[in-house]
């Protein structure tokens, strides 16, 4: 007895195999061997000619070791590979909106706790972030606060979750695309609390990281109580994590983009419609819960509609997307130098995040002194919404803050802080942006620029560069302001602050950390150009015709040692059947040069027009499960003149493989 495996399927095929004294060396079995398998059971389908075969000797009959071991692996196919509906996929994500919306809820208002006990010395859940508060009561010794979040911090992320620390995404990413889309439920309620603890204290970081893996993690967590199939559970993660962002925002539309543009290796009805679900409930329960406004309360008009074109203007914008885009590559590599550089210090990680939370403190204090205010610890909101509000426009203060935040993120990052970058890089691009709209009035006096306007565009740029989420910074940042006069000098500055920073460095700021790691994300996920080509731009043109009837060794030329053609099979002008390229034949006509051809034809035929769509020949190959598909001219019903060529996996692949860039 032996069994007959063919590469690439799950089928395996018992095949009784008449040899002579010696094993046969053909890759292919024989033809009594299909026949006599076929007759002893009828319900196995034989397709020896799809791929090559390899055959191994097995035991003559079947041992209780070898059954436990084909239903233990049965289940845990069964299990792994359980699927729903979309309509039923649509109401988990349904269900994974409305967690993540509360998630989010709950996670602010621990935020809110941690910093009013830290900062203000009161027990309270209230607390709004765009209000600057002044100096804390705690007065110098506010030092300590991060220091002693910092600890704690570490030993929940050392003791029960490591994924929980630094910013979220990246490890959002590398489970989709390194772990089969699996995340620890734990991730999400450690994640919860260290980001809370680190935010709350006074670390530099956002909590919209946080809040994406935290729904990530939800999402993850209940596809694998319910054992959903890998691109099911991927769906539900990344449809947490949109609705994290949204609810956290109230953007909506923000927050299907993101998880579509950054995180889903795939954009269709099935992926897209479980986001949009996600983020419309987390939406929702945001609005409810939180309140319907906007992240920052931004003055009705930004931009005036003019209808001729403004050179200054024009300049203006220019500028300021490459300001950004070189921001977004100063701030990628200061985060990877804090990174790298804290693990090298001297002592643990519980040292290294002393020495790095007490620069944070040291920073507090100093602005405190100089200023009133913090400004760098935390979302850094209030700083934010003081410039949208004409109240800080000094721009040597505006350039200070921007230098002092991305050194203060990298460093809170970089020395085991548990929070999110999006936060930071709105900050970054507001002070930057007001920066450069306060510090060229002079030179260009008709730009139009504001220190708020250019603000708004300057947080665009930055995010849309930083995270190579573009259409996510545009969309995000229209939300947030509702105006649409300003989607122009947006899209403008964006393009070109991600031009700019890809053409410094390659990686995001979410793929550098996986890249360091050796897991490389793909930046260029949804390529699907080849499939505007025909199958007569991938076919191969190189085939045999062979009446039925013809043996092996009259078919094969002596020469064609690899098999590289397919045999065509014809019967008085009509296509009986198919071999395709590259199955081993031409061994089999050496051993047995006397067997027919027919004999390993795939009757199960796929026919395509040499004008027809790849899309289309992928579903008449899926659908009839073929190897390959027979491409013909003419409107007729085919016969053997009319082939012009063979559509196979291999062309199929090599026509993937040729529109992919990276």
């Amino acid at each position: 007895m032996a069994i007959v495996q063919q590469k690439g399927n799950r089928l395996a095929l018992a095949l009784t195999l008449h040899s002579a004294s010696k094993p046969s060396k053909s890759l292919l079995p024989s033809a009594d061997g299909v026949r006599n398998a076929f007759l002893a059971d009828q319900s196995v389908s034989c397709d020896p000619h799809l791929e090559p075969f390899r055959v191994t000797r097995m035991p003559t009959g079947p041992t209780s070791d070898n059954i436990k071991a084909i239903a233990a692996g049965g289940r845990k196919s069964l299990l792994e590979e359980r699927r729903v509906s979309l309509l039923v996929l649509c109401g988990l994500a349904l269900v994974i909106g409305v967690m993540t919306g509360l998630g989010a809820v709950v996670f602010r208002a621990l935020i809110g706790f941690v910093h009013n006990v830290s900062y203000n010395g009161r027990l309270s859940f209230v607390y709004d972030a765009n209000i600057s508060e002044g100096p804390s009561r705690f007065g110098d010794f506010v030092l300590l606060s991060p220091m002693v979040g910092g600890l704690i911090v570490v030993f929940l992320v050392r003791r029960f979750a490591p994924e929980a620390k630094g910013h979220g995404v990246p490890e959002v990413m590398d489970a989709i695309f390194y772990k089969r889309g699996n995340i620890r439920g734990t991730v999400a309620v450690i994640k919860a609390l260290a980001s809370a603890i680190s935010i709350g204290s006074g670390a530099a970081v956002g909590r919209e990281g946080p809040i994406i893996q935290i729904g990530s993690a939800l999402g993850s967590a209940f596809s694998q109580f319910i054992r959903l199939s890998t691109r099911q559970k991927i769906t539900l993660l990344s449809a947490g994590a949109g609705a994290g962002i949204a609810a956290t925002f109230n953007t909506p539309l923000g927050g299907v983009l993101f998880a579509l543009e950054i995180l889903l290796p795939e954009v269709s009805n099935r992926t897209f419609l479980p986001v949009v679900v996600a983020t419309g409930a987390a939406t929702t329960i945001g609005r409810i819960l939180i309140g319907p406004d906007p992240a920052f309360a931004v003055p009705d008009v930004q931009f005036p509609m003019v209808a001729s074109f403004n050179p200054q203007e024009a300049v203006a914008f220019v500028l300021l997307g490459v300001l950004c885009g070189a921001a977004a590559w100063s701030f990628i590599r200061l985060l990877v130098f804090m990174e790298d550089g804290f693990p090298k210090l001297s002592g643990n990680e519980y040292v290294q995040n002393i020495v790095g939370m007490a620069v944070i403190g040291l920073m507090m204090v100093g602005l405190s002194h100089a200023f009133g205010h913090s400004y760098v610890d935390g979302v850094g909101y209030s700083v934010i919404q003081d410039i949208l509000d004409h109240k800080m426009t000094a721009t040597g203060l505006l350039a200070l803050l921007f230098a002092l935040k991305l050194l203060a993120t990298t460093v809170s990052l970089g020395c085991g802080a548990s929070g999110g970058i999006f936060s930071p890089s709105l900050y970054l691009g507001a002070t930057l942006g007001a920066a450069f709209a306060t510090g060229t009035s002079s030179i260009l006096p008709h730009s139009g620029l504001t220190p708020s306007s250019a603000a708004i565009v300057g947080m665009a740029a930055m995010v849309g560069a930083g995270t190579g989420g573009v259409m996510t910074a545009i969309v995000m940042v229209f939300e947030m302001t509702r105006d649409y006069a300003i989607i122009v000098p947006v899209i403008v500055a964006v393009a070109l602050a991600a031009g700019v920073r890809r053409a410094l460095v390659n990686e995001t700021i979410y793929t550098v950390k996986l890249r360091h790691r050796g897991h490389r994300i793909p930046k260029e996920r949804h390529i699907n150009l080849y499939l505007v080509k025909q199958a007569q731009d991938i076919m191969e043109r190189r085939f045999i015709v062979a009446r039925a009837g013809t043996t092996l060794k009259q078919a094969l030329p002596a020469e064609d040692t690899d098999d590289a053609r397919a045999i065509v099979v014809e019967r008085d002008g009509r296509i009986v059947g198919l071999i395709p390229p590259r199955s081993g034949l031409w061994m089999e006509s050496q051993t047995n040069p006397d067997l027919f051809v027919e004999t390993f034809a795939e009757r199960r035929m796929v026919i395509c027009r040499d004008q027809d769509l790849l899309s289309l020949v992928f579903a008449r190959l899926k659908r009839h499960g073929a190897g390959a598909a027979i491409v013909f001219q003419g409107g007729s019903r085919p016969r053997v003149n009319d082939i012009v060529g063979i559509v196979t996996k291999r062309t199929i692949a090599d026509a993937v493989i040729d529109s992919y860039e990276d």
